[in-house]
């Protein structure tokens, strides 16, 4: 059974741009069969499915391919999608490995909101793994930025962080999909995030999610967060925020903020603006 849900991009900038999700609130959740089914047939790179569980409301996401422990965009979409449905607030969210928050507040044609991720970590990447994911995307070892090394980064969700020492580079992007979700799935991870530094709290980043069989996403929540997290690791400069253009070379930009405290592995806001997607 393919299952009716609202469309609305997360993390948009303005009324243009944003990472399309598929928001599905019911009773009670779905059969899994069917959730996969629906996430398949809707086509975004993930469709979150909630129903009302004690104080709050159990979770679960979904690619095109694979269920997925943690989407950042899709907590947004379902923020979007709670306040308008029941009002502006905070709604505590039960995922499959952990408790949230996500927030909405209404903005005329807009919606404001912002998740609390799951505790981040990081991590040194192995050699073989970095070279193993340049020689994917076509680079080499001299186009990272020898300030933001190679990393394993966790925020949810686990990915992989190459940092490129220019913004042309960053638009050079490309890899073959079946090649990538190979290496994404026999290296457990569910995206690679690809960074340029503009300056300490400016970033300009892509993120192929070819573990879900998706290409490219044009705004990663759960990516910022472990990212953020990861800068606070490493001693980062971020003066406790950072703001993230995302989607430019797919033309969706996209806009996301996090928010950092000092506390190691603590979890980080990410906010931004959500829309509703009235045509299809």
């Amino acid at each position: 059974m393919i299952l009716d849900v609202l469309k609305i991009a997360a993390f948009s900038d303005g009324e243009q741009g944003g990472n399309p999700a598929g928001v599905w609130i019911g009773d009670t959740l779905p059969d899994v069969e069917d959730m996969q089914r629906t996430a398949h047939e809707v086509g975004y790179s993930e469709t979150v499915f909630a129903c009302p569980q004690e104080d709050g409301w159990r979770v679960r996401y979904f690619s095109p391919e694979t269920e997925v422990p943690f989407c950042g965009h899709a907590t947004i979409a379902l923020g979007a999608a709670l306040s308008l449905a029941l009002g502006d607030g905070e709604f505590h969210l039960s995922l499959n490995n952990g408790d949230i928050t996500v927030s909405g507040r209404s903005e005329g044609q807009l919606i404001e909101a912002a998740l609390q991720s799951p505790p981040t970590r990081s991590g040194p990447a192995s050699d073989a793994l970095v070279t193993a994911g340049l020689a994917l995307f076509g680079y080499s070892r001299n186009d990272l930025d020898p300030g933001l090394p190679p990393a394993l980064i966790n925020g949810g969700a686990t990915h992989l962080v190459l940092a490129l020492d220019s913004r042309a580079k960053l638009s050079q992007m490309h890899y073959e999909l079946g090649a990538g979700r190979r290496f994404m799935t026999d290296a457990g991870l569910v995206t690679v995030l690809l960074v340029f530094a503009e300056g300490p709290t400016l970033f300009h980043t892509r993120n192929p999610f070819a573990s879900g069989g998706v290409y490219e996403d044009p705004a990663t929540g759960a990516a910022t967060a472990a990212f953020a997290g990861y800068l606070r690791d490493l001693g980062w400069p971020h003066e406790g925020c950072i703001n993230i253009v995302q989607g430019e070379d797919m033309g969706s930009r996209s806009r996301l903020q996090a928010q950092i405290t000092d506390e190691k592995g603590a979890s980080i806001r990410v906010s931004g603006t959500a829309r509703l997607m009235l045509e299809d």
